[in-house]
Formats: structure tokens, C-alpha cells, sequence
């Protein structure tokens, strides 16, 4: 295991990296919607805003559990919150692929905002579900072996040893 130093600096990296990439996705929205018309830019937004409310969790998460990583585990009020974004991600992105595929009406609009939505799906996956962030030269053998990611290890480990092992 890292050094407690190291591990709280790879979280400082990862947190404001996941709030900085949300800060890019939302500016680059705001510059290029004016390009579409008003049917595709409600569809732009659509996908691009599960995939902001996933990385200001992601990034939140990875802050905030400086304050814990290597000394105790993660609050339960903080536990609950995260365990029922779980169920709500996806919900929001099956309304928001509602309103994608309702809205969007032009070729160009309709890849870019299939590409935003399934990028918000690949992050609600990595950090909920199962990891998929690895090294590219060793991802098809790491993501085979289905890890449960950190923020669901940190959730379940609030449970304690007598609580379900399941995140809900």
C-alpha cells in the first residue's frame, strides 16, 4: 500500500482533476451550443448534464476522502449519499437519453451528444459499478478482473464488518 502522503496527494490529483474536467466539458457546451439550433442544444445539454453531476461527485468524493483514506472510514451521512447516487445516475441518464434522442434532430448534433451521454455512462460505471480506469497498456487485463471501485469500497466499508456487503 502507498504511503498515506502519496495516497492523499493521488486524491488531491484525482478530485480537482474530475472538477476541472467538469469545468472544460461545461465551458466547451457554452461555446459550441450556438452552433446548433434550439432542439439540438436542448439535446446537447440533456448529455452533457448527467455528465457533470457525475464528475462534481467524482471530484467531491475524491476530496473529501483525503480527510479519511488510511484513518478511518468514510462518514456515514456521506456513505448514504453516495450509495443513493448509485440508483440516481442512472435515472437521470435514462431521462436524459429520453430528451437526447426527442430533441436531437441534426447528424452532427446527434454524434456529439451520443458521445457526451456515453462518456457519462462509462464514468457512472467506473466510479459505481465496476473500475474501468487503468493503465492503457494494462486495461484489458485489469478491467477482466472486474475490482470493485474505490468510492463503492469506501461506501461499503462505512457499513462496517456487520452490515450488507452489497452498495444499494
Amino acid at each position: 500500500m502507498l504511503p498515506l502522503d502519496v495516497r492523499r496527494a493521488a486524491y488531491l490529483r484525482l478530485g480537482t482533476g474530475e472538477l476541472a474536467a467538469t469545468l472544460a466539458f461545461a465551458v466547451g457546451y457554452l461555446l459550441l451550443r450556438d452552433r446548433f439550433s434550439p432542439d439540438d442544444q436542448l439535446g446537447l445539454a440533456a448529455a452533457i448534464v448527467p455528465l457533470l453531476l457525475i464528475l462534481v461527485q467524482a471530484g467531491i468524493y475524491w476530496l473529501l476522502a483525503r480527510r479519511w483514506v488510511g484513518v478511518d472510514a468514510m462518514p456515514a451521512g456521506l456513505a448514504e449519499l453516495y450509495s443513493s447516487f448509485r440508483w440516481v445516475n442512472p435515472i437521470v441518464l435514462a431521462v436524459s437519453l429520453g430528451v437526447l434522442v426527442w430533441q436531437v434532430s441534426t447528424v452532427g448534433a446527434a454524434v456529439l451528444s451520443a458521445g457526451v451521454w456515453l462518456f457519462a455512462v462509462i464514468e457512472h460505471l467506473n466510479y459505481y459499478v465496476i473500475r474501468l480506469a487503468y493503465p492503457a497498456s494494462q486495461w484489458l487485463t485489469l478491467v477482466g478482473q472486474r475490482r470493485t471501485p474505490q468510492l463503492m469500497k469506501d461506501v461499503l466499508a462505512s457499513r462496517g464488518p456487520d452490515r450488507s456487503k452489497e452498495p444499494r
